[in-house]
C-alpha cells in the first residue's frame, strides 16, 4: 500500500511558484514575488502528460488561491499542446494455413507487394521463388490447382507481424532476411519461408504511434551520429505544424540534411571561409529582411516549420545571389542559430567573434528594404496584352501616362492608328482604346 502520494502530485502540481523565490526558508514564497512574478505565461506538453498536469495543478492552484497563499486562480496563462511524433511501422505477412495444415509446417511470408497484386488481380501468386516452390506446390495441391483466395483475395489470409525498422532498408522497404531470421525478436521465424518478388521481400507500412511495442521507434541518437544534431532538430521543426501529430520519415530527413550543407557553403568558396565587408546588393537585402519577418512572426506564433521554409528559401536566394556580405549573413545565423545552434555557433566564430552568439541581440526587421522600387505593368491594346514595362512604382498617373507613351514599344503599337482612349490605373494597369 502506498501512501506516500504527496510529493508526485502536489509537488509537481505547484513548484513553478518555487521558482519565484527558491531561496526563501521561511515561506513557500514572499508575496511580493508571487504579485511580481503572478502565473506561468506559456506551458508546452504532450497532450497525454499535460492533461493530467493541467487538471493537478489547477486543483493546487485553486486550494492555494482559497487559503490565500497565492493571488492567481490559474496556474498558466496559455497552454500548447504538441502533437505526437507518429512512427512507420513495419510489417511482414504470414501465411495462415488452414488447421489441417498448421502442424508442422514452416513459416512462410509473402512479399507485400505480391499480396496486393494477387488482391487487385483477384488471383493467386504464382511467380515465386525457388525456396517457396514447394510450399507453394503445397498449397495448390491441397487446393486441386485452383487459386487459394479466387474472387475473395484479401489480407485476412494473412497476419501481420511488426518488425524491427532498424532490419528495413528506409528507401525500398525491403527487408534483411537473414538479420530477421537471427533478430532476437524473431526466434519463431528462424526457419521461415519468403515468397519474393523480383528476388526480395518487401515489408508493408502503416503509420501508428511511435512505441517500443511495435518496433518502429527511432533511436534520436543514430541520427545526430549520421547527420548531426542541426539536423534532427531541424527536421522535427519541418515535420510540420506544433500542435498536429506528424509522422517520422527518415528518408525525408537528407533534404534538411543537404539545406545544411547548403547554408555552410554560403559562408565558404572553394579556398576556405569566404565572407566579405563589401556593401550588400538590394536584393539580398531584401532576402534577408524579408526571412527577418517571416521568423519572427514565426516564432511569436510557434509555426517553426514555416520558419524552417523561410531558411531554404533564403539560402536559395543568397546562394544565386552569390551574396558574400557579411551585411547580411552575420544576422542570417543569429536568426538560424535557435533552430540550428551548433553550425550557427560554429559560423559566428568564423565571423570573427568570441561571445556566444546566443548573446547577439536579433536581427531588427526595417521595412524599407521590402518596398518595391520597381512595378511590372502589363501594356494593353483594347484590353490585350502585348507586353510588360518595368516602371517606377512612386509615380502619379499623370507622369506615368507619359513614360509609357514614350516608349518605343508603344509607339511601334500606335503607328497609324487613333489613339481613342487611354486607361492608366497607377499599380496595376495600362490600357490603350485604339481604332
Amino acid at each position: 500500500l502506498e501512501l506516500n502520494t504527496m510529493p508526485g502530485w502536489a509537488g509537481s502540481s505547484w513548484y513553478m511558484f518555487r521558482y519565484m523565490d527558491a531561496n526563501n526558508e521561511n515561506e513557500m514564497f514572499s508575496k511580493e514575488a508571487q504579485e511580481y512574478w503572478e502565473n506561468v505565461d506559456l506551458y508546452i506538453g504532450g497532450s497525454e502528460h499535460a492533461t493530467g498536469h493541467l487538471l493537478y495543478s489547477r486543483f493546487w492552484v485553486k486550494l492555494l488561491h482559497d487559503l490565500g497563499k497565492v493571488t492567481v486562480n490559474e496556474p498558466f496563462k496559455k497552454m500548447i499542446n504538441q502533437g505526437m511524433i507518429l512512427g512507420q511501422s513495419a510489417f511482414v505477412y504470414r501465411w495462415e494455413y488452414g488447421v489441417e495444415e498448421k502442424q508442422n509446417r514452416k513459416p512462410v511470408f509473402f512479399s507485400h507487394d505480391l499480396i496486393v497484386k494477387a488482391i487487385k488481380e483477384k488471383a493467386f501468386i504464382t511467380e515465386i521463388n525457388d525456396d517457396a516452390k514447394a510450399v507453394h506446390d503445397n498449397l495448390l495441391s491441397l487446393h486441386r490447382g485452383q487459386s487459394i483466395w479466387g474472387s475473395e483475395a484479401s489480407f485476412n489470409h494473412f497476419t501481420p507481424i511488426h518488425v524491427d525498422i532498424s532490419l528495413i532498408d528506409d528507401i525500398s522497404n525491403e527487408l534483411d532476411m537473414e538479420k530477421f531470421k537471427s533478430h532476437a525478436l524473431s526466434t519463431d521465424f528462424k526457419d521461415a519461408l519468403f515468397v519474393l518478388s523480383d528476388g526480395k521481400y518487401f515489408v508493408g507500412r502503416e503509420v501508428e504511434k511511435m512505441s517500443k511495442s511495435k518496433y518502429n521507434v527511432v533511436s534520436p541518437d543514430d541520427i545526430c551520429e549520421q547527420y548531426g544534431a542541426d539536423t534532427l532538430r531541424l527536421y522535427e521543426m519541418f515535420l510540420g505544424p506544433l500542435e498536429q501529430a506528424k509522422p517520422w520519415n527518415t528518408a525525408g530527413i537528407t533534404g534538411v540534411y543537404g539545406f545544411i550543407k547548403k547554408l555552410w557553403k554560403l559562408y565558404h568558396n572553394d579556398v576556405g571561409f569566404s565572407v566579405s565587408d563589401e556593401k550588400a546588393s538590394p536584393d539580398s537585402m531584401k532576402t534577408l529582411h524579408k526571412t527577418i519577418k517571416k521568423v519572427q512572426d514565426d516564432i511569436e506564433n510557434f509555426s517553426f516549420n514555416t520558419s524552417v521554409s523561410s531558411f531554404m528559401i533564403a539560402v536559395n536566394e543568397l546562394t544565386a545571389q552569390k551574396c558574400t556580405s557579411r551585411e547580411v549573413l552575420e544576422p542570417l545565423a543569429i536568426l538560424v542559430s535557435p533552430y540550428a545552434p551548433h553550425i550557427a555557433e560554429e559560423l559566428w566564430s568564423l565571423l570573427g567573434h568570441h561571445e556566444s552568439i546566443s548573446d547577439a541581440p536579433f536581427p531588427v526587421f526595417e521595412e524599407e528594404y521590402l518596398v518595391e522600387s520597381n512595378k511590372t505593368y502589363p501594356i494593353s491594346f483594347n484590353g490585350k496584352m502585348k507586353f510588360t514595362l518595368n516602371l517606377p512604382a512612386a509615380i502619379s498617373k499623370d507622369e506615368l501616362e507619359k513614360m509609357v507613351l514614350a516608349n518605343e514599344k508603344v509607339q511601334e503599337q500606335l503607328e497609324g492608328k487613333q489613339l481613342r482612349k487611354t486607361i492608366v490605373v497607377p499599380g496595376k494597369i495600362v490600357n490603350f482604346v485604339v481604332g
